[in-house]
């Protein structure tokens, strides 16, 4: 593990006015995504639709700091021949890798659910990053509801996502520690503070137990926000203030960066509370994005498997990024919404 290189990568990923695209739908998420705009999925259908993204040169360069791939994605070639991944760091990011395998129940624990991968795990790494890996990302699934989330939930999935932030370290890649409390449901901002603040304060320690070097990894956690079903949803700036206050309570300063993730939010609503974030700061760590739909939804329906529309969800994609890019400066405006 050189420590030195875990750190230079870590500090890109999240810096200043820049963030991490998150393309590594499974083969079953994206035929839902291509579904929606009668497109059928194929091997070919998924790398034309990703190679897009990736030959988007003024978001990479400017506004995309990283790409999360899927692990197809990351051993493709585009038309022309030349390996995705290739395209990404020639753009100036960092192609990175999705390295859980989804979730399953979690036993004696009716609703809950377990991130499955660690057996092999490290062997995978090598490999990822013998294909030009430099970073790996693992998604730890928690619900609110009745009763839940357990402590047995909170822990068992805190204790994977800490062994696989040492694995990766190992095998010279920055992890994304990826908890994800769900937005899904009708409870308030508060109940979602209070989960959000049991699930950080465990995985922090998770990590210490595991010695996990915090300077080289990458937080992913939920915003602080009320679920969509809550007849009362928060402000812009409640959300912003409860999650800082709850990052404040459990985030050591040694950690490198937050990389928020969407977690279902409309792109406008990603990009505001982002915005209202940093301008609460200065923060003892980068605050960024690692966004999914927020960034794909509009260039994915324009879009629509069809070669003509690529330059138009091309601006659409560098459009989306580039707001982004200045909510991690609190520089966002309304207005250059209503602009473009």
């Amino acid at each position: 593990m050189d420590r030195d290189e875990l750190v230079k990568v870590a500090q890109a990923m999240v810096v200043s006015g820049k963030g991490i695209l998150a393309a590594d739908e499974s083969s079953g998420t994206i035929k839902k995504r291509f579904d929606t705009i009668n497109v059928e999925t194929t091997q070919d259908s998924r790398r034309d639709y990703r190679e897009m993204l990736f030959r988007t040169t003024e978001a990479l360069k400017n506004n995309i700091s990283g790409v999360i791939l899927f692990d197809e994605t990351l051993r493709q070639k585009a038309k022309d021949g030349t390996p995705l991944a290739k395209i990404i760091a020639d753009a100036g990011a960092l192609p990175g890798i999705k390295v859980d395998k989804g979730t399953k129940p979690l036993p004696f624990c009716p609703g809950e659910l377990i991130t499955d991968g660690l057996d092999g795990l490290g062997d995978r790494l090598a490999e990822y990053r013998r294909l030009g890996a430099r970073f790996a990302k693992w998604r730890a699934l928690l619900d609110i509801g009745q009763g839940i989330p357990t402590d047995t939930a909170i822990d068992t999935n805190s204790h994977a996502l800490a062994r696989y932030a040492a694995l990766c370290q190992v095998n010279g890649l920055v992890p994304i520690v990826e908890p994800e409390v769900l937005m899904d449901g009708a409870h308030d901002i508060d109940t979602c503070y209070n989960v959000t603040l049991r699930v950080l304060k465990t995985v922090f320690t998770d990590l210490y137990h595991q010695r996990v070097m915090l300077e080289g990894m990458v937080l992913k956690p939920n915003m602080v926000i009320s679920g969509k079903k809550c007849p009362n949803r928060a402000s812009v700036e409640e959300v912003a203030e409860k999650t800082i206050k709850v990052l404040r309570a459990c985030v050591p300063a040694a950690v490198t960066g937050i990389a928020f993730l969407s977690g279902g939010q409309s792109d406008g609503e990603a990009t505001a509370h982002l915005d209202a974030m940093n301008r609460l700061g200065p923060h003892p760590w980068s605050v960024a994005f690692s966004y999914g739909r927020a960034l794909q939804h509009e260039p994915l329906n324009i879009w629509s498997g069809k070669a003509e529309n690529v330059a138009a969800a091309q601006r659409a994609f560098a459009h989306r990024a580039k707001m982004n890019g200045l909510a991690t400066q609190g520089r966002w405006k309304t207005d250059l919404e209503k602009a473009a």
